[in-house]
């Protein structure tokens, strides 16, 4: 396994925070990550880098430990 660089990048982890705090985006980010992102979290927005972006589209979790997990290893 190799870490992953954009961990723990201060944008992924509000993300991360977000979704441990809000139960409506945890869903909607293991659902559709980017559109999650996109929509954003209350009067957050996330903007992230375009390699971070891709990686991320392209996490399939169904817990968000997994997601974390697919995060920081790739």
């Amino acid at each position: 396994m190799m870490v992953n660089v954009i961990y723990p990048h201060q944008e992924v982890s509000r993300i991360m925070t977000a979704a441990v705090v809000s139960l409506k985006f945890r869903k909607d980010l293991l659902q559709n990550p980017m559109n999650a992102i996109s929509h954003g979290f209350g009067d957050e927005t996330f903007i992230l880098e375009r390699d971070e972006a891709e990686q991320i589209s392209k996490i399939h979790a169904t817990t968000l430990e997994e997601f974390a997990t697919k995060i920081v290893y790739t």
